[in-house]
């Protein structure tokens, strides 16, 4: 759920903790279910999308998606814009209803019509994609631009990339810059990682390395493998900071470790040279059989390369070690979400 949505969600609470707050002791902190059921079958809007929530994600209650439904359902009749909204997901995933992506426009369109970021974002999403509508790259353009323009993280990334790669407008690459920086600053990750690489590659803005690895790190520490390995090439290469191979070393793995196929190329080339650490080719031979296993050609032919300095036992270990190897997954929430969900 994006942020606008639990914002919107948590004030709603708070409504109704203070419409019933006769029935509350003064120290109660929370809102009982049954005075928002109570106030959901009154009819208010605002208990109904919470009550549809709290079905949805199962939040002190069992999780029920039909009941979500028909409470989404019951706010979004009475014109209530996140109701609309959250009514529209549903048909879009097709969770406690069939799914209908028809349905699902009906009711993220009428939210977007009254201003609700989210649903103007999710609609660009659906004429960008051509889901459910014609694609068209205008209309999408439009959209995001309404919710960008209303601070949605992924609208602004999805403007930043229209205006990058000259879709649905001309190009400009100040704009790109701008509404990049924006959702990077709000803390998403895939917009911090795509800031660093406007600044390592210099296109869009001046090169700046030690830009590009301030932003790479922020995505980083968020667990963005991507940005991880593009961390450990910065300390590698001594880009925008002192040459470090320890530090390359530690971010490599940590991107190796989620299955990142390149990282995982950085990390065998260093256990293979021994480059600040004691060479071992087993460890080298291993990394470089998962990165072959995803397709990468460099670790393909790699692999041949280190193949020939290894002995048949030790060729057996490192099969082995990357047959028993299990991605580990370090992403946080704070990247661009599939909006459907």
């Amino acid at each position: 759920m994006k942020l606008t949505q639990i914002l919107r969600l948590s004030l709603v609470r708070l409504i109704l903790v203070m419409s019933v707050s006769v029935s509350l002791s003064a120290d109660e902190e929370t809102l009982d279910f049954n005075d928002i059921l109570r106030l959901a079958e009154q009819g208010n809007p605002d208990a109904q999308v919470l009550l549809g929530d709290m079905y949805n994600t199962g939040d002190g209650v069992k999780r029920d998606c039909n009941e979500a439904v028909k409470w989404f359902r019951k706010a979004a009749e009475q014109g209530d814009a996140l109701g609309q909204c959250l009514l529209g997901k549903m048909y879009f995933s097709g969770k406690g209803v069939a799914q209908d992506y028809q349905e699902a426009l009906k009711w993220v369109r009428k939210s977007a019509e009254q201003d609700n970021a989210e649903a103007q974002s999710l609609l660009g999403l659906c004429y960008y994609k051509g889901e459910g509508v014609s694609q068209d790259y205008q209309e999408a353009f439009n959209w995001f631009r309404k919710a960008a323009e209303k601070g949605n993280i992924g609208a602004q990334i999805l403007l930043s990339n229209m205006y990058e790669n000259g879709e649905g407008v001309t190009k400009n690459y100040e704009e790109a810059f701008k509404w990049c920086r924006k959702a990077a600053e709000q803390g998403y990750a895939d917009a911090q990682n795509h800031l660093g690489w406007m600044y390592y590659m210099g296109q869009v803005v001046n090169q700046d390395y030690q830009q590009a690895l301030e932003w790479f790190k922020k995505a980083a520490e968020q667990g963005d493998a991507r940005a991880q390995t593009s961390v450990g090439a910065m300390y590698y290469n001594g880009q925008g900071v002192t040459e470090d191979y320890k530090e390359a070393f530690k971010w490599y793995v940590k991107a190796a470790e989620q299955g990142h196929a390149d990282a995982q190329v950085k990390l065998s080339v260093m256990y293979y040279k021994g480059d600040g650490l004691v060479q071992d080719y087993v460890e080298a031979y291993k990394w470089v059989i998962l990165a072959a296993a995803q397709g990468d050609q460099i670790a393909i032919d790699l692999r041949k390369l280190e193949a020939e300095k290894m002995s048949a036992q030790q060729i057996a270990e490192a099969q082995k070690l990357a047959k028993e190897f299990k991605p580990k997954s370090e992403r946080s929430n704070n990247t661009i979400e599939n909006t459907k969900k």
